[in-house]
């Protein structure tokens, strides 16, 4: 009996991709006069820039391991003696540099330099919307294809470690929690994403629920 394709398939994710995405940069991504719709403004609204200014550019990798039936993302743990944001769930990902040609090619060298998956093995399937962070970037995410089999090289100096997350979990809205913390004094409200032992929070759940909308959403 033929093998009906799940949504989560990694096919069906690559055709759902291939209608609903750009493989070009969200227009106006890093325009000083525009807000991207998206970002951590839509559940906490004051922290968007009253001006509009230009964040710093910075670009993600979304990397979906093409686990027949149902694929997983690959995320990573922030090294716990970071500055800023350590131990935190996210993306392969950082500041676009000027030598970089593009968004997706900042994204696939930070994949490179922090945990050591090569250009080769990833399959770029376009752009998700830019999306406003409150520590002051705008960041363009890159959603790919990885076959499975690939080998990590984690730099110690930027990650702890990496774990995949069911693509059927995370792009199921009954998983996407609001949560709130008090932060600088008010009480700032954002998406997660528990999953096991790990907390998906932030602009990662953010990432991720903005990937469902474009996707998964009907």
């Amino acid at each position: 009996m033929p093998v009906i394709a799940t949504p989560f398939a990694p096919e069906a994710l690559e055709t759902r991709a291939r209608q609903r995405l750009s493989m070009e940069p969200p227009l106006h991504a890093f325009d000083p006069g525009r807000t991207p719709e998206r970002g951590d403004h839509q559940l906490a609204p004051s922290l968007a820039p009253a001006d509009g200014a230009l964040h710093r550019p910075a670009a993600v990798l979304i990397p979906v391991i093409a686990h027949p039936e149902n694929a997983s993302i690959l995320l990573t743990r922030r090294a716990s003696h970071l500055r800023d944001h350590s131990g935190q769930v996210a993306f392969p990902g950082g500041k676009i540099d000027a030598a970089d040609a593009s968004p997706m090619a900042a994204a696939i060298r930070e994949a490179r330099e922090e945990i050591g998956l090569t250009a080769d093995r990833i399959k770029p399937l376009g752009y998700l919307d830019a999306y406003l962070t409150s520590t002051g970037f705008r960041v363009v995410p890159v959603l790919a294809v990885v076959e499975p089999g690939f080998e990590l090289a984690l730099n110690a100096d930027e990650v702890d470690a990496v774990f995949e997350t069911p693509l059927s979990f995370l792009m199921d809205p009954a998983n996407h929690e609001q949560h709130a913390r008090e932060w600088k004094g008010a009480l700032r409200h954002y998406y997660a994403m528990p999953y096991g032992d790990h907390y998906i929070w932030g602009v990662t759940a953010g990432i991720l629920r903005n990937m469902y909308e474009r996707l998964y959403a009907e």
